[in-house]
């Protein structure tokens, strides 16, 4: 059976300590990537280690707990968009909260603790309200920042920005987000699905 810790920030989250979901996943992809794999039949563990608000700093503070402890053969990460959020209200830039440093500290302990399979994904924010669009360079920095970490470390890189504006380009934000960060079902299943293609077996 292999192991699989999900690691980010609400997206990944998605009320997954609330009882939603009776296998603690939450409402959001965690558990529509592990319904779809119960469906194909795929002998896998799924374990959501998401948390409302984390940044990156957030991730490494837990990681010994979250996921080094629990042996995982495969590791997904999504977060940056709270890195985002800090820089935007407090103006510490993304070098002033040293992103690109604990960024790759997060993906090397990982690599090196437990050898795990690594999939990381890149943040997205829709201008929905308008006000976000601000937030978009950010967005793509951090971007850059996780394509050249998993270049560095051979990793899998999943960007998520470009194309889940394509998605609300074709049906309309309402049907893919409910705010400008977070996720419809429907945007939730595009995440789940691009996952599902990147993991290799």
């Amino acid at each position: 059976m292999k192991k699989i810790v999900f690691l980010g920030d609400s997206i990944t989250d998605a009320h997954h300590n609330l009882g939603i979901d009776p296998m603690g996943l939450g409402n959001g992809y965690v558990q529509m990537i592990a319904q779809r794999l119960e469906e194909q039949g795929e002998d896998v563990k799924i374990l959501n280690r998401g948390h409302d608000g984390f940044t990156v700093q957030g991730l490494l503070r837990l990681l010994p707990r979250d996921c080094i402890f629990q042996k995982p053969d495969v590791v997904s990460i999504l977060v940056g968009c709270n890195d985002v959020g800090v820089m935007m209200n407090t103006g510490r830039d993304l070098q002033e909260q040293e992103f690109a440093e604990n960024y790759e500290r997060l993906v090397v302990e990982i690599q090196e603790e437990t050898g795990a399979e690594i999939i990381c994904m890149g943040p997205f924010i829709f201008p929905y309200p308008q006000e976000y669009q601000n937030w978009i360079p950010g967005i793509l920095e951090v971007e850059k920042v996780i394509q050249e970490v998993t270049e560095m470390r051979q990793i899998t890189f999943m960007p998520l920005q470009e194309e889940m504006q394509k998605a609300v380009d074709r049906y309309g934000y309402r049907a893919i987000t409910s705010d400008g960060i977070h996720l419809t079902e429907k945007g939730n299943w595009i995440v789940a699905d691009r996952w599902l293609e990147k993991w290799t077996r």
